[in-house]
Formats: structure tokens, C-alpha cells, sequence
């Protein structure tokens, strides 16, 4: 395929009443402009450069590894494009110009045109949609069924105001043609501006054919300039990741409570239900069970996992791992086959190995727990000391009793036993007891 993406990201998006450009607001957790570079790597385009002008620093720290050129004043989408004029001077295949703020396109939408434009020997075409009520777009203007014209709504006559064929705002241009129309136009409209649509009128005098190829889905051209439609593509993108992950077996208990970004991966016969959120590059297997009010974000869980109400994020849970209710993981935590933490228990920064059980009210934090041991309630590895963060290692088989402090760096060794209460300074050897506690006082009638 010689095809490369121009893609106009250069505008303020005042509309937006935002600091942020307007193209890397979020859609269901992936940039609005990643989205549409998302779309075109599945199509395998040669290159994919960005138009920018306003924050473009802003836009560079968000979009890694991509080409771009910088349009310095606004004046128009003609003008965006000529930008690129001098990197694409030696090129000779197709180029394709998109908008960044229509996150909806599809690849499949954008292959199928970018063939019609190949097999019908096109010089330009534009993707068009057909709007009972057309309002606010460039209108078609066809003869013969080519195209021959793209007319604004504010200059179109009352009789171009009635076609119902509109622009999409998507090309696919031969790129030596596209250039050679843009060095003709002008800025004699209303705006003042050089629009890119003027290339559709020079290039059919010069006897180019000019053709449209229709979306067969007209809600994928919504272009997002306010909150409210950033909202709205942002529930389509959650529809439509919904319907992908209960056609590959995911079980959505109810998809319109579910809230799944466009990077999750879901092995099949999970089970989501109502109220949870999945976010960024979290990855969870086959068999699982996630409940309510759950949030994970970039954490892998394998298989046969239950969580319920609970926080993941950026941790891995190996295969058969129960949590929750009202547990938190925070990141680096690591949690091995059959692990189970409960009610109220918090783990950061440790690996917990297979079969340990944390049940409720215990923070875990710079720890390693070997295999098969109990942690008692009220628990915590005491592992800072206002300056520093030290580590606790537990061996296997180890008895933590209740509201035990562990005061880090410390060592217990494997098979032994901390009494509750206990407050635990030094390393305690294998197969040892552990116990400290002052001596119990009791003062008889001292209410009195």
C-alpha cells in the first residue's frame, strides 16, 4: 500500500473551553488523535504526520514516534496541508487527510475507501455521508455522479442547501495532484481562509476525476468540538469495545453500567459486573470474576481470579487469587497463585507467594511473604522512617498474630510465630516464637 496520512491537528478547539489541545482529550482512556493513528497502523500507511500549530508541545509529550510538520498561523485546512508540501516533495503515491478530532472512523472504513479510490483510477476522493438533515456541512455537488464541487453551508445557495450528501472531512488524494491544486487556491470566501475543499473545483476543470465514496455508518464522521461530544464519541467507542469483548466470550453483566477503555484485554468467560471500571494496558484472563465497584488500571490478572470492590493498580495477580471486599493494591504489588487479601488490606511494592492469606485490616508494604503464610488481622510492616523505605522478608509457612508491627528492616524465618500484640524489632529465626509485650498492669478501683 503507498499510502500516507496527513492528519490536521493545528486548531485551538475553542469550543472546548479547555486548556488542553483539543486532540488529546481523552475518548473511553486513548487520546482523541492517538485513536485515529490507532487506525490507520491497522491499514499499514507508509507514514502518518501530524499537523500541528497550537500547544504542539502539549500534543508531542502525549503522541510518541510520529511525523509532523507545524502550521504556525491558522489559516486554513488548505493551508495545513501545504505545510507538508516539502516533506512529501519527492513522494508519488496516495496521500490520505483526515481530521484529528473524529475519533470514530474505523480502518475497515478507511481501507474500503482508499481501495475504491485505487480501483475507479481517482484522482481525489472524498468520504462522504448522506444527513436527512444536513445542516452545518459542505454540501456535494455532483454531475453525472462525479464529484465537482464541496460547498460550505454559510456560502451554499438555497438549492444546494437541499443535498442531502455531505463531506466527511477524510481525502485520498494523489499527492503530486494535491499539491499542484493547492499552489491555485485562494482566500476569497468569507472566512478569509485558504479551505481545502477549493481543490475539488480546480482539479475537475483540469478534467481529473473526482469521486465520493459513502460511509456506510454516518455517525463515525462526528466531529467532537465541545465537551458534550466528546461524551457522546466516548460512549460509541465504550459500545462498541463492549460488543467486541462479548463476541469473544466476555460475559457483561450489564454493558451500559461497564465501564472498559479501548486498551483492556478480557480473556473469555469472565464475568463483568455492573459498576466497574477498567483502565489503561490491564490485561485479565478466562474465568474470572470481577465485581462491583472495582477499578484496575494497568494490572494483569490471569485466570480463575475473583476481585470484588476492590483497587488494582499497576500490580499482577497470578492464577486463582481472591481479593476484596475493599482491598487496594498499589503499584508493584505482586500476588501468586492462590494468594487471598481481604477486608481492608492494603499491599504495595511486595510479591506475596503462593497460598499466603492476609484476611483484613493489614498493610503490606516493601515486603516479600513466602509461601502458605497467615498474616493476622491489624498487621502492618512499619517501612518508613520519615527519611527512608526498608524491607521485611516473612519466609514460608510463617504465623503473623493479630496486630502484629513488623518495624523494618527485619527478617522472620520460615515456620515461626509472632505473638498478637507483638511489636517486632529484631529477626526472628525459624521455627521460633516471637513475643513482645510489657507485663499486663491492672489497678483495682482506679475509676474510683
Amino acid at each position: 500500500m503507498q499510502l500516507k496520512a496527513l492528519i490536521l491537528a493545528a486548531g485551538k478547539g475553542t469550543r472546548m473551553k479547555s486548556d488542553l489541545p483539543k486532540v488529546i482529550h481523552l475518548v473511553n482512556g486513548v487520546p482523541m488523535v492517538q485513536k485515529i493513528l490507532n487506525e490507520l497502523k491497522k491499514i499499514d500507511t507508509e507514514e502518518n504526520i501530524l499537523i500541528l500549530g497550537h500547544k504542539k508541545e502539549e500534543i508531542l509529550a502525549k503522541i510518541k514516534d510520529v511525523s509532523y510538520v507545524v502550521q504556525e498561523e491558522q489559516l486554513g485546512t488548505g493551508h495545513a496541508i501545504m505545510q507538508a508540501k516539502e516533506l512529501l516533495k519527492d513522494y508519488e503515491g496516495d496521500v490520505m487527510i483526515l481530521c484529528g478530532d473524529t475519533p470514530l472512523l474505523r480502518s475497515e472504513t478507511l481501507e474500503k475507501m482508499y481501495n475504491y479510490h485505487k480501483e475507479n483510477g481517482c484522482t481525489t476522493t472524498v468520504l462522504t455521508a448522506i444527513y436527512e438533515n444536513p445542516f452545518g456541512y459542505g454540501r456535494i455537488v455532483k454531475e453525472n455522479g462525479d464529484v465537482v464541487g464541496i460547498v460550505e453551508e454559510k456560502e451554499a445557495s438555497e438549492e444546494i442547501k437541499k443535498i442531502k450528501e455531505v463531506n466527511a472531512g477524510v481525502y485520498c488524494c494523489n499527492s503530486k495532484e494535491l499539491f499542484k491544486a493547492l499552489d491555485r487556491i485562494d482566500n476569497n470566501n468569507e472566512k478569509g481562509e485558504y479551505y481545502l475543499t477549493d481543490i475539488i473545483g480546480i482539479q475537475v476543470k483540469d478534467g481529473k476525476k473526482v469521486s465520493s465514496f459513502v460511509l456506510e455508518d454516518s455517525e463515525e464522521i462526528l466531529g467532537v468540538n465541545s465537551k458534550v461530544e466528546l461524551a457522546q464519541a466516548s460512549r460509541v467507542l465504550r459500545e462498541r469495545k463492549n460488543k467486541e469483548l462479548m463476541e469473544e466470550g466476555v460475559i457483561l453483566i450489564d454493558p451500559a453500567t461497564t465501564y472498559i477503555e479501548e486498551t483492556v484485554k478480557i480473556g473469555k468467560d469472565t464475568v463483568i459486573y455492573p459498576g466497574v471500571i477498567l483502565q489503561g494496558n490491564t490485561v485479565i484472563g478466562e474465568n474470572c470474576e470481577i465485581i462491583g465497584n472495582t477499578r484496575i488500571i494497568d494490572s494483569t490478572l490471569k485466570n480463575n481470579i475473583r476481585v470484588e470492590s476492590s483497587v488494582i493498580e499497576e500490580s499482577i495477580l497470578e492464577d486463582k487469587v481472591t481479593m476484596g471486599p475493599f482491598a487496594h493494591l498499589r503499584p508493584k504489588a505482586h500476588l501468586k497463585e492462590k494468594v487471598h487479601i481481604g477486608n481492608f488490606v492494603e499491599v504495595k511494592k511486595s510479591t506475596l507467594e503462593p497460598g499466603v492469606k492476609a484476611g483484613h485490616l493489614t498493610y503490606l508494604g516493601n515486603a516479600t511473604v513466602g509461601k502458605d503464610t497467615n498474616i493476622g488481622a491489624g498487621t502492618i510492616t512499619c517501612n518508613y522512617d520519615g527519611v527512608n523505605k526498608f524491607d521485611t522478608h516473612i519466609g514460608e509457612k510463617v504465623f503473623i498474630g493479630s496486630s502484629t508491627m513488623l518495624v523494618a528492616p527485619v527478617n522472620i524465618g520460615d515456620n515461626a510465630l509472632t505473638g498478637a500484640g507483638s511489636v517486632i524489632t529484631k529477626d526472628v529465626p525459624e521455627d521460633s516464637l516471637a513475643v513482645e509485650r510489657n507485663k499486663q498492669l491492672i489497678k483495682l478501683k482506679w475509676r474510683k
